[in-house]
């Protein structure tokens, strides 16, 4: 089953989004098997989740310094790239067996791209001894919205009209996982569910300075 939701998102195209899994980023990924090794990644990664995991995680959009490279949502290349063990996030939470490979150029990041909120995430799952195969961690717009002005390597807010194409997926992702709880990490996320009458609840994103607050949120949810 991953696989086949994996192959159907690999076949969406839009101006100014980048698709993970079914374009090569000419300019930045090390070679032509960007979007095969992405695939590979995020079908282990769900193949790992799907029937098990009770939490749905979803934020926003795919970043360039996370899932662009990665190609697993809210996470970044230097986790499974095992630049992150000493904060404790070694590539085996994010999937067994499979050896991780980078996308990008390694003259871009040495240790490959991170993400602040990926970090943040993570680590909030590790520091509370939660098991990550517990957890599925998604994206209410799942492909990577950019600046036309500024490339591949910068993120937007997804429009209206992108989020709109984004609820097929979301529905999909739902009803494979069937998860007991939808936790929506921000506003625009949140307003997506609201808008398809899914029961949510909303933290805080952890970006730009709500690490704090996204953390207490999580907690009070842990306790509950």
């Amino acid at each position: 089953m991953p696989d086949q939701f994996v192959a159907a998102l690999g076949a969406y195209r839009s101006e100014a989004v980048f698709n993970p899994w079914g374009e090569s980023d000419s300019e930045h990924d090390c070679d032509h098997q960007g979007p095969q090794v992405r695939s590979r990644q995020l079908q282990k990664y769900l193949a790992e989740r799907i029937g098990t995991a009770k939490t749905l995680l979803l934020a926003e959009a795919i970043g360039y310094q996370g899932g662009h490279f990665s190609g697993i949502p809210m996470t970044s290349e230097r986790l499974l790239l095992g630049g992150l063990s000493h904060k404790n996030l070694r590539a085996e939470l994010v999937f067994n067996d499979l050896p991780a490979q980078r996308t990008s150029k390694p003259e871009l990041r040495p240790q490959g791209f991170t993400e602040p909120t990926a970090t943040i995430v993570w680590g909030f799952l590790v520091d509370q001894g939660i098991d990550p195969r517990s957890v599925v961690l998604w994206n209410a717009f799942p492909w990577h919205p950019y600046q036309p002005k500024k490339g591949l390597l910068s993120n937007r807010t997804p429009t209206d009209t992108e989020l709109a194409a984004g609820h097929r997926v979301l529905w999909e992702m739902l009803e494979l996982g069937q998860y007991e709880q939808i936790v929506a990490v921000g506003e625009k996320s949140f307003s997506q569910l609201q808008q398809l009458d899914i029961s949510a609840t909303k933290v805080r994103h952890p970006a730009n300075g709500g690490a704090g607050k996204f953390r207490a949120q999580m907690l009070a949810l842990l306790e509950r």
